[in-house]
């Protein structure tokens, strides 16, 4: 019988490789693996890829278009736009990749980078500060027509459906026949992935999204979504701004504590595809009561000194100094043998269902319910290799991939420590030593930071690979090698190489065992608690899924799941203090992240099982068995694990009014109504209502 390794190994050799995928489950399913299914493609084997060839690039930083205001009502304005370009992704003896990218289209510096990049460029803000930007759709071609989508985008989904006019906006279309893809102009909208504090307009709701200005639109097309002009005439309000067709403008107070915090797109069921496109980037928040300067060396009571520097807006490209603060961003990609992306474009692919699709069946053509890539790139290389001295770094991580958990693994090289300093909200109540507490490994949900302080010093010299010990197919929990299969230690399982070169100078960092974190503000007393169900719903066809679903526990321990469309279920007033509770009734583990907030993570705890049917057994019953939070999520988060069969529980204090959304971070599950609009406070006067189909808006 042919093994998953040795079917990678026969691909990579003809050049064709089978997509790692595996089938979701629901209540009734058994929460146990059922096995793996391949479909062979054209793919560019990750054995033809030559690794550690190309030096990873650190991202330079965004430069502002302007300084608005002045003294403390200074607010820092960027104009930013996507484009198409082609860019050095492979080594550089293979071909380009055409991916999309965020860059700054104006800079109030001469010497501002005006670069179009995936990743796209670093925004440096500081604490309390506001940034303003001008986020502006420029997929278009040189003649000033749209672009349609690099990938393959199903129209079955609930997604924005600008081909659908106003009054199908924003719906999931009907069909007499199974659709080919859209190929149409493309909505986007931006988010700030940890933005505390912002106002609804600037959050990136899914329903705000805008078409590129281009002079070829279908004039029966929708040019935005159901909530792009009432945000405009808020924001129009609030700051005194106007929006363009093709552009919105959006404003983040800052208000949370110095963080890693990252932009990406997040229009309705298009994100998988907007964001594997390419268009994601930092947002490093610095300063305030939070911030590095507060940190106090325990030895001396004194500040502390953290790795670096990192980059700055001032600084050359290519740079002229060492940087010893690097940002990294790992995400999963497909290549086709002429170098551009692949994504799949059939349903198929997933678990070689050939149909038939929608109308005939319940399931969508194309959309597939988790993608894994079979190359790992960082900082838009794929397998770079990074110079370290041996010395103290600091590494801020981002799991930007679709839907695979990374376990980074650091215990292939002799002599580093590596410690945990902060996570999705800032720095963490203490230090937590990852070798000494965790064998050198830190588990990471798509979507999840962590703020890392890796010392080299005492590693020889030579050159060393960051592993990755994660599966190639959905995470459920467990041990590596015991509960599930490492990726494919030739290929996913390496993420890039370290080489470590002898230290240049003297490193004056504080060793991270002597960091005295600044105290982190405790959260009122929560004073309501909200059970919600993370579902899948099966497909009446065959064995596999057809939908993501979140949904409520209802009093009597049953849940019922919500489509995004229904009216909101989740409304805490403002200034509430609530428990929410992630029921989690899938085989898989999923991230949960929640618009315009930072919480603390509880605490999770078994649900009792039917251990015939090996499913969660209903009415929902708690099994008693808690387990506190990791060491590393002792701190405030926007992401959480939410594991099968579990409960995890987060405090929140929701004190912004508007409206938000919560969802799975597996960009595929969000896409198909694993995504939920919920309010924080009363409706607001001339908001968006939940439609009735050919009603418009």
């Amino acid at each position: 019988m042919i093994t998953r390794r040795d079917f990678i190994k026969v691909g990579a050799i003809s050049g064709a490789v089978g997509l790692l995928v595996a089938v979701g489950y629901t209540v009734g399913e058994k929460l146990k693996p059922s096995g793996l299914k391949f479909v062979p493609v054209d793919l560019l084997g990750p054995d033809q890829i030559n690794k550690f060839k190309a030096a990873l690039l650190i991202p330079p930083v965004m430069p502002k278009a302007a300084t608005i205001g002045s003294g403390s009502s200074e607010i820092d304005y960027y104009e930013i736009s996507m484009r198409q370009f082609e860019q050095q992704i492979l080594p550089d003896n293979m071909p380009k990749t055409t991916v999309w990218g965020y860059g700054a289209v104006k800079s109030a510096s001469p010497n501002g980078l005006l670069l179009h990049n995936a990743p796209s460029l670093t925004i440096e803000a500081a604490s309390g500060r506001p940034v303003r930007i001008k986020w502006i759709n420029e997929l278009v071609d040189e003649k000033g027509n749209y672009l349609p989508h690099i990938l393959p985008v199903d129209p079955t989904l609930h997604w924005a459906n600008p081909g659908g006019g106003e009054a199908e906006r924003d719906f999931r279309p009907k069909f007499a026949v199974t659709p080919e893809s859209y190929t149409g102009p493309v909505p986007i909208i931006a988010h700030v992935h940890g933005a505390i504090g912002v106002e609804d307009d600037s959050d990136g709701y899914a329903e705000a999204w805008y078409l590129p200005a281009a002079a070829n639109i279908p004039s029966d097309f929708a040019k935005v979504g159901t909530w792009y002009d009432f945000f405009a005439d808020k924001a129009g309000k609030g700051y005194d701004v106007q929006w363009e067709p093709g552009s919105a403008v959006f404003q983040y107070p800052n208000l949370g504590r110095a963080a890693t915090i990252w932009y990406h797109d997040h229009a309705l069921g298009m994100t998988r595809l907007n964001v594997y496109a390419g268009p994601a980037g930092f947002f490093i928040i610095r300063g305030g009561a939070a911030g590095d300067d507060i940190i106090i060396d325990s030895r001396t009571d004194k500040k502390a000194v953290l790795p670096g520097p990192a980059p700055k807006e001032t600084d050359p490209f290519p740079p002229d100094k060492t940087y010893y603060e690097i940002p990294m961003a790992i995400q999963d990609r497909a290549f086709n043998a002429d170098g551009s992306l692949f994504y799949p474009n059939s349903r198929e692919y997933f678990d070689e269902y050939e149909g038939p699709y929608i109308p005939e069946t319940d399931v969508s053509p194309i959309w597939n319910p988790e993608f894994f890539g079979n190359a790992l790139i960082v900082n838009g290389n794929t397998w770079p290799f990074q110079t370290v001295e041996q010395r103290r770094y600091r590494l801020r991580m981002l799991n930007g991939c679709q839907s695979r958990f990374l376990i980074l693994d650091f215990a292939g090289i002799p002599g580093v420590e590596v410690w945990q300093i902060g996570n999705e909200g800032g720095l963490l109540v203490e230090a937590v030593n990852l070798t000494a507490d965790n064998k050198n490994q830190l588990l990471m949900s798509p979507a999840e930071r962590a703020d890392l302080i890796v010392d080299f010093t005492k590693a020889p010299l030579g050159n060393y690979i960051l592993r990755n010990l994660g599966p190639d197919e959905p995470y459920g929990g467990g041990i590596p090698g015991e509960d599930f299969e490492t990726a494919d230690p030739e290929t996913t399982g390496q993420i890039l190489e370290f080489r470590v070169v002898a230290a240049t100078g003297k490193d004056e960092s504080t060793p991270p065992q002597y960091l005295r974190m600044p105290v982190i503000q405790e959260l009122p007393t929560p004073t309501f608690t909200r059970r919600l169900a993370l579902m899948e719903e099966m497909s009446m066809v065959h064995d596999g899924p057809s939908e993501a679903k979140l949904g409520v526990v209802s009093d009597d321990g049953k849940p019922s799941a919500q489509e995004w469309m229904e009216e909101v279920s989740e409304n805490p007033a403002v200034g509430a203090v609530e428990v929410w509770e992630f029921y989690n009734f899938t085989a898989d583990a999923h991230p949960m992240h929640v618009h315009e907030i930072a919480f603390h993570v509880i605490n999770r705890e078994k649900l009792v099982l039917d251990e015939e049917l090996g499913e969660v057994k209903l009415p929902v019953q708690l099994s008693g068995e808690v387990r506190l939070p990791e060491l590393w999520e002792n701190g405030l988060k926007d992401t959480v694990i939410a594991y099968p069969g579990e409960v995890t529980r987060i405090h929140a204090h929701f004190e912004k009014a508007g409206q938000f959304v919560w969802h799975c971070h597996i960009v595929e599950h969000e896409d198909n109504e694993m995504m939920r609009p919920y309010r924080i406070g009363p409706l607001q006067p001339g908001q968006p209502l939940a439609r009735v189909r050919g009603q418009g808006m």
